[in-house]
């Protein structure tokens, strides 16, 4: 396969500042709703990878220097794929609460970019994504699924 036929996936990263403590009892539904989440991404049409440490979840992984946000990193097949997932089931109704659990930030909290196949992201890499994207919006190099790039727009670097 030549370098201009590679295959790409898209990797998406997200973070959230928590509102309470995850063991606290105003996040309760949010926890226990986390492994069957990842339990229906994890065989959804088109998932490819998703950040995970021993527990399973990625809660524990720090992101920004900032003990309060939390992290999710994933890998898809393409944006439908992953429109498809976010805005079914469960995960939509996770989404439809989030404002309970977590705070509103004005910044960017989700960056997508183009990765090549068997390529799993790094936090320090999603990091560098969202930051680039609120520093600069959308460009192939950090985007958002409203202002979206072809995998063959390049994204590598900056």
């Amino acid at each position: 396969m030549t370098a201009s036929a590679a295959v790409h996936h898209l990797a998406q990263v997200n973070i959230a500042r928590l509102k309470f403590p995850l063991d606290s009892p105003e996040l309760k539904d949010f926890v226990d709703a986390l492994d069957p989440v990842n339990e229906v991404a994890d065989v959804a049409d088109g998932f490819v990878w998703r950040l995970q440490s021993d527990a399973g979840n990625a809660t524990d992984i720090p992101v920004l220097g900032d003990e309060w946000l939390i992290v999710n990193m994933s890998v898809w097949r393409d944006t439908n794929a992953l429109t498809a997932f976010m805005y079914q089931g469960q995960h939509r109704e996770m989404l439809t609460r989030r404002r309970e659990w977590f705070e509103r930030l004005e910044e960017a909290v989700t960056a997508l970019w183009w990765v090549p196949d068997g390529h799993r992201p790094t936090v320090a890499e999603a990091e560098e994504r969202l930051l680039h994207l609120r520093a600069h919006g959308p460009t192939p190099y950090a985007f958002t699924l409203r202002t979206s790039f072809p995998a063959t727009a390049g994204g590598r670097s900056r």
